[in-house]
């Protein structure tokens, strides 16, 4: 089955008492059994619910999993993967990662005496240098955020394999529409379904896909133990919004590609970072592993300050300054101040997260409004 096909029908079927070709929404609590333990697959709605089931199966689906697990955000399908992990075991991390992902990992889960090393991974050799006996996992962001650096995802896998390491590659910014880690040696996917796969800026979702039965098991395990489970309506508005993410992905390129040419030629832009430009580092590897380049790019102003960065974010008028990315209205953000603010400045520019750095995410507007709006923007 092809993905747009996917996306419309896998975990789907027509609603047994109605008919509804939407999956309902199974607003319950708890069901009714027969007699202790005899049940329909259905106890309590932290355990499984149908309209949940229905989202799981899609996700895994899209991704060329068999299993998948939601979460009520990003973070705790994150928290989720960590809490595998036990006192001394040791994580390799990029170092240009999601400001949430790195507080977590630093002042919760370091707490509990599990090590994190945090290295740039556009060189695969670099992630073998830190491997030890305690390293149990290698976590991946690819394409990176901010920076969208890219990683080759099959190559560290390799060297994981290896070592009897397990790999999660947090496929947010691409989505399986454009990449699929776990067919290039990845163990985990992670996604905050908040972003492109919800893709209307009204849902806050997160989701893990695994292709290992037993790994399955101790996650949904984690899942109903902890409870950060996604609600029931949650989890229809984000089956509604991935009918249509192959046509959203394919405008979002479209627009990203565009917008970051004309960036380039821009005399007050110093750098851009998209990887679907030639002269991106790693561009050949996202050619390879990517089928198309995302609508997340970054770029830094050649007035590398706070104050010309907020400048030139007051004054957007189509693109929003808001959190957040991956919805159909275009986005702009503020790295230093706003997603990343939690990482300290020395640590942060040293990943390339400058004063000057804004962050955007390029809806499906009309590419020329967004051009126009940038270029009275950066006036």
């Amino acid at each position: 089955m092809k993905f747009a096909t996917k996306a419309i029908h896998a975990g789907q079927e027509p609603d047994p008492s109605t008919g509804a070709i939407m999956t309902p929404i199974f607003q319950t609590s708890t069901y009714v059994q027969a007699a202790p333990g005899k049940h329909k697959g259905f106890e309590y709605s932290r355990t499984h619910n149908p309209t949940r089931k229905a989202l799981e199966a899609n996700i895994a689906a899209l991704e060329d999993g068999q299993y998948g697990l939601c979460f009520s955000s990003g973070m705790a399908a994150e928290d989720t993967v960590i809490k595998l992990l036990k006192p001394g075991d040791e994580v390799i991390s990029t170092n240009d990662l999601y400001g949430g992902s790195f507080r977590m990992f630093t002042k919760i889960f370091a707490n509990y005496g599990i090590k994190f090393h945090f290295v740039p991974m556009a060189e695969p050799k670099e992630v073998a240098k830190l491997i030890n006996k305690n390293t149990k996992l290698i976590w991946i962001e690819t394409p990176t955020n901010p920076m969208l650096n890219v990683i080759d995802i099959k190559a560290i896998s390799a060297i994981a394999k290896k070592n009897k390491i397990r790999v999660v590659v947090d496929n947010t910014f691409a989505t399986p529409y454009l990449q699929t880690p776990l067919n290039l040696g990845a163990d985990i996917v992670v996604h905050s379904v908040t972003k492109y796969l919800g893709g209307h800026s009204d849902v806050v979702m997160g989701a893990l896909v695994c292709n290992d039965a037993a790994l399955s098991e101790q996650l949904h395990f984690i899942q109903n133990s902890c409870g950060a489970i996604p609600s029931p309506h949650d989890c229809f508005l984000v089956l509604r919004g991935i009918k249509t993410l192959h046509v959203r992905m394919d405008r979002h390129c479209e627009n990203a590609l565009k917008v970051s040419k004309y960036l380039v030629s821009h005399p007050k832009v110093g750098k851009v970072y998209f990887p679907g430009l030639t002269t991106h580092k790693n561009h050949n590897v996202a050619k390879q592993q990517m089928n198309a380049f995302g609508g997340m790019m970054s770029f830094t102003l050649k007035a590398d300050n706070i104050k010309e960065a907020h400048r030139v974010l007051s004054r957007f008028k189509v693109f929003s300054l808001a959190e957040s990315l991956g919805g159909v209205e275009s986005l702009c953000g503020h790295p230093a101040t706003m997603t990343h603010a939690s990482i300290p400045k020395e640590v942060r520019e040293k990943s390339g997260v400058v004063d000057s750095l804004i962050r955007l995410s390029v809806g499906i507007e009309d590419a020329d409004d967004l051009i126009e709006d940038l270029k009275q923007a950066l006036k």
